[in-house]
């Protein structure tokens, strides 16, 4: 290769790899696999090596993204560098051998630890108390995230015991997979983008803007490395204890080698062994133990060379696409399903798969009939992550999307600001049965009797196509269904009859109206007082409401737009629901203003009567603990909403404390 065909590669290789950066780090959508990026910097690394092409601005010189120009800028006292990857016996005896030539003897020891596949942080601890949180940025200065990172309950706020007045600890911020799987199932209800893994989930959500909203996402913490300016001797392993007794969770999983095949050992081991664990890991962490040695070992431009990274390989596999269907959600999302050849992968047989949405199958241009690479997200999500030949011939034609829903015809519609089409029409076949159960929930109608398999009996046999027609039932039609006696048939009707006696806010929530959950429908009941003023409302008059933002209040004035759904409430009034809110007289207002989370079994109270009491002398509840509440009632076995308000410094009172406040 000649000098100016290299130069010219090397800018194509340059610019590909910050293009996988920017993905990667800012906007939490990578399109690049790492072992295909590690390739892609090697290569780089080489050409620059051999022209003699080097430039401080390449991305081999770098660690991580770029700085974020919404948060503050912070300067790491000490880099925080990325490893070198390896992915293969050979590539790890090479890393000891370096080890023992530079240190010249077989006197160390290596500490094995899980390598967690989410975003690094840097904690900054002052006489106790967590003074900075930040991410690594380029590893020389990263973004002042201390707000964001306040909210993961895993994080103490105050370290315990006898620490040192300075002390930085290193750690991974992540996402157990269960929980991200929930949050993507959710997202893609909203109409959302979904995350492509933990990882991007995580580090997404560390970026948002509204601590509040960060305190939403299920973000979790490793520490596994600390610095302290007074000691170096420590071992990483004496380091990993100390950080325990200070109150920092750290991973179980770590193992002391003293020779490299005993390192091979645990790999073997932790492949079988990551399968097990609740989060996603990518990795083995391989590094020399002794602390002292790190200056003698030294580092390169980006990596340390006295640790290195081992790198799992994702589980995939290939099969063909054999068609592609649209299944329609709890709130009319339209989600396109894969159907694959059935295909072993992480231990299950895989037949189906999400596509997400309309722009995700444009942009991998996935077509009915392609050979596809499929992977477990989180090991839980099959998901389709390429089309193995693009530019093959004899494609079939790219998917096109339908603008009608496949189980009612009925138009769909896009919200801006969302990617998924969705069918709003509420006599929709697949939506029925879930907006029915939640109508009849214990914390809206409370119809008892009126499961799942109930529900699913009156829709297949046309009793009931809305919540609406609930009312309409009678005894000698419940009667017919399967399993059905005289007493459980009248049971059913009675409480149908008696869940007309729910308050105006319950109804609201029953509506099942997008983003409106049992606070903002009390909240909703309380402004605005009756039916025919909630279906004239206005999104301005609906924002000047304390919790009830754009998105809420263009949901509500879209839900009484539409004629099917104000037919539907016109029903449910002309038999006798409450839609009016009636007029409470407070006993006091020594709680106005005030915000209460409760926790625990109280000895005299139930959870509702003791809410009831709050919102009696003018409080309100809130279900999570933030900066923003004021008290936590707490009774025997509180979990971790009593350990968050500790950290948080909010005042706890006991069921006696709450009384003699109201009785003061």
């Amino acid at each position: 290769m000649e000098k100016n065909e290299a130069r010219k590669r090397v800018d194509e290789l340059r610019d590909l790899l910050d293009q996988a950066n920017k993905a990667y780090y800012q906007d939490a959508q990578p399109f690049m696999s790492d072992k295909e990026f590690d390739k892609t910097l090697k290569e780089l690394e080489k050409l620059e090596h051999e022209f003699n092409l080097q430039d401080p601005e390449s991305p081999t010189q770098r660690v991580g993204g770029e700085v974020s120009s919404v948060f503050e800028t912070v300067q790491h006292p000490v880099p925080l560098l990325s490893l070198d990857n390896t992915y293969n016996e050979e590539e790890l005896n090479d890393f000891d051998g370096r080890v023992k030539k530079i240190l010249g003897h077989e006197d160390y020891e290596y500490m094995v630890e899980l390598k967690f596949d989410g975003a690094s942080l840097r904690l900054r601890y002052e006489n106790g108390n967590l003074a900075l949180g930040a991410t690594r940025g380029d590893g020389q200065q990263g973004d002042d995230i201390t707000n964001n990172v306040k909210t993961i309950r895993d994080i103490p706020l105050q370290l315990h015991g006898d620490a040192p007045d300075v002390v930085e600890v290193r750690g991974e911020a992540y996402m157990e997979r269960e929980a991200f799987a929930r949050m993507n199932q959710h997202r893609e209800e909203e109409g959302l983008n979904v995350f492509a893994n933990p990882r991007n989930s995580t580090a997404g959500s560390l970026k948002m803007q509204d601590p509040k909203a960060v305190s939403q996402r299920p973000i979790r913490f490793f520490a596994f490395d600390m610095l302290l300016d007074e000691d170096d001797s420590l071992t990483q392993s004496q380091k990993a204890e100390l950080l325990s007794e200070f109150g920092l969770p750290v991973s179980e999983h770590y193992k002391i080698c003293s020779k490299i095949d005993e390192v091979h050992e645990v790999i073997s081991d932790w492949k079988e062994l990551r399968k097990q664990l609740p989060y996603e890991t990518d990795g083995v962490v391989i590094k020399v133990n002794q602390s002292h040695l790190r200056d003698e070992l030294g580092t390169t431009s980006k990596f340390p060379r006295w640790a290195i990274s081992y790198k799992f390989e994702a589980e995939q596999a290939t099969t063909t696409i054999n068609d592609i269907t649209l299944q329609v959600g709890r709130l009319g999302t339209i989600t396109p399903v894969a159907e694959l050849e059935a295909v072993e992968l992480a231990g299950t047989t895989v037949k189906r798969a999400s596509l997400h949405n309309e722009d995700e199958i444009q942009r991998k241009d996935i077509r009915i009939g392609d050979t596809v690479v499929v992977e477990k997200a989180g090991e839980i999500i099959p998901q389709v992550i390429s089309v193995v030949d693009l530019d093959r011939e004899n494609r079939n034609a790219p998917f096109t999307f339908p603008k009608t829903c496949p189980a009612c015809d009925s138009e769909l519609i896009k919200y801006e600001d969302e990617v998924a089409w969705r069918c709003v029409n509420p006599t929709c076949p697949p939506q029925v049965r879930i907006r029915i159960e939640h109508f009849a929930s214990r914390d809206a109608m409370d119809i008892e009797g009126l499961g799942e398999s109930v529900v699913d009996q009156l829709v297949s046999a046309e009793l009931i196509k809305t919540y609406g027609d609930l009312y309409d039932l009678e005894k000698e039609q419940v009667i017919e269904l399967e399993r059905m006696a005289d007493k459980s048939a009248q049971n059913l009707v009675d409480a149908i009859s008696k869940s007309k006696e729910q308050p105006f806010e319950r109804v609201i929530y029953a509506l099942g109206i997008r983003f409106v959950g049992k606070t903002v429908a009390k909240d909703l009941a309380r402004a605005f007082k009756s039916k025919e003023k909630l279906q004239s409302v206005t999104e301005e008059e609906l924002t000047a409401v304390d919790s009830i933002g754009p998105r809420i209040a263009e949901s509500v004035v879209d839900f009484f737009s539409n004629q099917k759904n104000k037919t539907i409430v016109a029903h449910l009034a002309e038999k006798g629901l409450q839609f009016e809110q009636e007029e409470e007289e407070l006993a006091s207002n020594i709680f106005e203003g005030k915000k209460f989370v409760l926790t625990g079994s109280l000895p005299t109270y139930t959870r509702k009567e003791a809410a009831d009491l709050i919102e009696k002398h003018g409080g309100k509840t809130a279900s999570s603990v933030s900066g923003n509440t004021d008290f936590v009632l707490a009774g025997e076995s509180a979990g971790s909403k009593l350990e968050k308000a500790r950290d948080l410094e909010v005042k706890v009172l006991n069921e006696e404390e709450f009384k003699n406040l109201i009785r003061e």
